[in-house]
């Protein structure tokens, strides 16, 4: 067995996983980081569509202290964004800590605070800590039809490329990023387009007066002015939902993850897109809509988003509710040390700058950790700190709070060593234990 407990271990190597090793190796703090790809950047690697971009500005989704190249465009494609993540990963030369085409299978934690990691070829592992950034776009989640559909019913994760669509009539069924650019990818190839929500969304330009709408949000915004100054730019660029033929959305602006989108609206115009309300029944070739209409179809797209989903982990580490990971300062749980749950949140755009901003402090907490016997969790939880409500962030509350994090650091300091006392996380059971697969058992069974 490998000499690896006075090290963490980053599962991932996407956006936030390539971001916390350069943040830990510039912290001189010991990593190894494995990913169970075959090469890295995450879902910018496997998960994306050729034709896809960036909702987010080139501005704001760049690490910023690893500027992109001043060639790319406002809304990088996804063969940019992967360029860039390799080109990050060159300059800081993080190559050397990553071990490609590894599954974890299982994380456990055992004697002396110590965690034991499983791979599929049954290797094991003990490492100090547990730096969870497997990213949230790849459980896909399917909505639950009733009746049967003769054509093929896949994913948005599974579309790669228009000629998927080609020639085909083609079903769009969800209201996000993903669902409006493969809707607008049908009207173009595709012999019929239609687009079927549940509840109409808010489609907010990806530009205003030549400049990407993320971009015109100041730090110094609260939240009830950009959901104001949002309402302003749909106004004027778009009208009301009624132009369109769309009903008007039964929720505020931001209450959702924002969909960015000009194309949906300009291609009913022109009659390429027809929008339908959610799917009531399959029927053979047709689809029934909650309206009583129906359609003939080959081909239905779930653009029905994803589970936040950590399966290597034991039931008694999975603290996900609905989207949410409960846990305090977006990382850390109060009743485990050494494990901690990164990137789960929705932002609304701008992962770069986050993490940028995010991962310094959290380097700060990790050498804290190691000064205190308790959770540092647990600390935030006796500052006042509370558990999530929401998955959903605004960035600019996000980098209001790291400033202060940054700035009253010290107390957190004071105060964690003021309360520290004797802790020891509680060992749970191997893998191929009776035990644990009753545990597993039972847990299928509540799911």
């Amino acid at each position: 067995m490998l000499d690896t407990a006075h090290k963490h271990l980053i599962l991932g190597a996407g956006f936030a996983g390539l971001g916390m090793a350069e943040a830990l190796k510039s912290a001189s703090i010991p990593y190894d980081q494995v990913d169970a790809s075959d090469d890295i950047g995450g879902n910018w690697y496997h998960g994306v569509y050729e034709t896809a971009h960036i909702i987010s500005s080139r501005k704001i989704t760049q690490f910023t202290h690893f500027p992109m190249p001043d060639n790319y465009p406002d809304f990088p494609s996804a063969q940019n964004i992967l360029d860039y993540l390799n080109s990050f990963a060159d300059h800081f030369e993080l190559r050397k800590n990553i071990e490609l085409n590894r599954q974890v299978s299982y994380v456990r934690p055992v004697e002396n605070n110590l965690w034991e990691v499983t791979f599929d070829n049954g290797e094991q592992r003990i490492y100090k800590g547990i730096i969870i950034c497997n990213g949230h776009h790849w459980c896909k989640r399917f909505p639950k039809f009733r009746g049967e559909f003769d054509g093929q019913i896949i994913h948005s994760k599974d579309y790669k490329n228009p000629q998927q669509l080609r020639g085909k009539r083609v079903l769009v069924i969800g209201g996000g990023n993903s669902a409006c650019d493969v809707a607008a990818e049908a009207a173009r190839v595709g012999a019929k387009s239609v687009l079927s929500m549940r509840e109409s969304v808010w489609f907010i330009p990806k530009t205003f007066v030549g400049v990407p709408v993320l971009d015109l949000i100041e730090w110094w915004m609260p939240e009830w002015f950009q959901r104001f100054m949002a309402y302003v730019i749909i106004l004027l660029t778009f009208g009301k939902h009624k132009d369109y033929g769309l009903p008007e959305p039964k929720y505020r602006i931001f209450d959702k993850h924002p969909t960015l989108n000009n194309e949906v609206p300009y291609y009913i115009k022109h009659g390429r897109i027809t929008y339908k309300p959610e799917v009531r029944h399959l029927d053979g070739g047709e689809v029934e809509f909650a309206d009583g209409s129906r359609e003939t179809f080959d081909l239905i797209v779930c653009a029905t988003g994803f589970h936040v989903a950590y399966p290597f982990l034991p039931p008694e580490l999975q603290r996900v509710e609905g989207a949410t990971v409960k846990c305090y300062g977006g990382s850390f749980l109060e009743d485990y040390k050494g494990i901690y749950y990164i990137g789960w949140g929705q932002a609304r755009g701008g992962a770069g700058s986050l993490i940028s901003a995010f991962a310094p402090i959290f380097t700060r907490f990790l050498e804290l950790q190691d000064e205190i016997k308790i959770p540092m969790g647990l600390v935030l939880k006796k500052m006042g700190q509370q558990l999530p409500t929401s998955h959903l962030e605004d960035p600019q509350k996000i980098f209001r709070e790291l400033k202060l994090a940054n700035l009253f650091f010290q107390r957190t300091v004071q105060k964690a060593h003021r309360i520290d006392s004797q802790f020891q996380n509680h060992p749970l059971p191997p893998l191929d234990s009776p035990k644990h697969k009753q545990r597993i058992s039972a847990a299928i069974a509540d799911f």
